[in-house]
């Protein structure tokens, strides 16, 4: 007897789960970096452009095969067509890379916004000087420590199974409509406060935003299309899991909309928030504005505790962050879960379970990939870059590539527009066909590309 799959409530619920799932740590550290090396406004604008189209185009096909097929990622490309079922699988592993690592992430978010509301402020932007004359910040210090990243590690984790284990409705859902209207007030919050307290800021504010045509070139569209492709959280079977959840009555148009719409805001707010901020502390100097874990953890810190009420704002913004980080990890876990469920007809408490396992394994590799195994490299990257460069630079532009050609000539974009047209006209018809067959396929190969020459230093993004 087949089992009555679980499904959003509404409308709203699905948005704000799936714009949470967007919304993760990636436009928090990622998107305010590139916009102000490609030229601010300039990068704001190709963003946007490629926001409604290539992002559009993308986004709405994996809604639309989730809800034509009712299921998860492995189960919706083995309806499809069971040539590619192979490539629900390769969907499916990219959750399960990145949960743990993620949410080793989402540990150290936790000890520092729990650090900041101790009043540490000042602890957490210090720097120590080594044997060697190396500067150590407190963050190195912290991450190359034993025991208190594994803490903080399995809290998060933890926190992540057991909202997963309540439910789509119950758990996902509830979360995901409390946690991103304040995520939104307080990254605007921040935002207005820095501006208005710190000298200079808004000299970053014009930096920001003014478009620098100079700075235009090939790879700030390159750089734009990277950043979209990992924000809008495509080719991780999430938005297939997500879409196999929405209800037929919901407009998939509209609903992939005001996703782009809350992810590019929350991005552009994040840029606000960071860039004046930053710009005002190094007094213009663009290279302390660096992408990853050091903004948030090292630079930040400092631009915190030269703020009067630093202690207040950092324990805001790091609350704001780990917003960010628990919503993306609650759809990073569910989509494996699904699968779970989906193939081997487990039950949602069990597999969460299994998943947990998994992760704290993983995540615990991590975790000692920057002390006890720091040693230890591949790809002469520590484990957690290791996790991150496979899953991010590797599979998930494979995977888009393949479930573009796909829809494109294998099924036929027709047998999508279908499942789009449901309830009223497609209106982007033609343009979702042209992305999908012609556009899209060139697009990932040139994010797989410029992100492996990345990592091996031959192209900077």
């Amino acid at each position: 007897m087949e089992t009555k799959r679980s499904s959003f409530t509404g409308k709203l619920g699905f948005v704000l789960a799936a714009a949470g799932s967007a919304v993760g740590l990636g436009t928090i550290w990622r998107f305010p970096y590139l916009a102000a090396k490609y030229g601010g406004g300039i990068f704001l604008l190709v963003y946007i452009i490629l926001a409604v189209t290539f992002g559009f185009s993308l986004m709405a096909a994996e809604i639309a095969i989730g809800r034509k097929t009712g299921q998860s990622a492995v189960g919706a490309f083995n309806k499809l067509d069971k040539r590619f079922t192979f490539v629900g699988w390769l969907a499916a592993l990219v959750p399960m890379i990145i949960l743990p690592y993620y949410s080793v992430i989402g540990g150290w978010v936790l000890k520092y916004l729990i650090g900041f509301a101790a009043g540490g402020a000042s602890e957490m932007a210090a720097e120590t000087v080594g044997a060697s004359g190396k500067v150590i910040s407190y963050f190195d210090t912290y991450i190359a420590s034993n025991v208190e990243p594994v803490v903080w590690f399995l809290i998060f984790v933890g926190i992540t199974a057991v909202i997963v284990m309540l439910g789509v409705e119950k758990g996902i859902e509830k979360v995901s409509k409390v946690m991103m209207p304040l995520l939104v007030v307080l990254i605007f919050g921040i935002a207005i406060y820095t501006i208005a307290v710190m000298d200079g800021a808004w000299d970053g504010v014009i930096y920001y935003i003014k478009p620098d045509f100079s700075k235009f070139s090939i790879m700030t569209v390159v750089a734009a299309m990277g950043q979209l492709f990992y924000s809008m959280s495509l080719a991780m079977g999430i938005m297939i899991t997500f879409g196999s959840y929405m209800k037929k009555d919901i407009s998939i148009e509209k609903s992939v909309h005001q996703i782009e719409i809350f992810d590019s805001a929350v991005a552009f707010l994040a840029g606000l928030m960071i860039i004046p901020a930053v710009f005002a502390f190094s007094h213009g100097d663009e290279e302390k504005l660096n992408k990853g874990a050091g903004l948030m953890f090292e630079t930040l810190p400092k631009v915190f505790d030269s703020m009067t009420g630093g202690n207040i704002i950092g324990a805001a913004f790091f609350v704001m962050v780990f917003f960010a980080a628990l919503t993306s990890s609650i759809s990073l876990m569910e989509t494996v879960v699904s699968v779970l469920q989906d193939k081997f007809r487990m039950k949602r408490i069990p597999a969460c379970l299994t998943v947990l396992g998994i992760s704290i394994v993983l995540g615990l590799i991590s975790c000692f990939g920057y002390s006890v195994l720091g040693s230890f490299k591949l790809l002469g990257l520590p484990m957690l870059d290791f996790f991150d460069f496979i899953s991010n630079s590797i599979i998930m532009p494979i995977v888009s590539l393949l479930t573009a050609l796909c829809v494109g000539y294998v099924i036929k974009p027709q047998s999508v527009m279908d499942e789009l047209e449901i309830g009223g006209e497609f209106k982007a018809k033609r343009l979702f066909t042209v992305m999908i067959k012609f556009v899209a396929p060139v697009f990932i190969v040139a994010i797989l590309v410029s992100s492996v020459l990345d990592v091996f230093g031959i192209v900077s993004i």
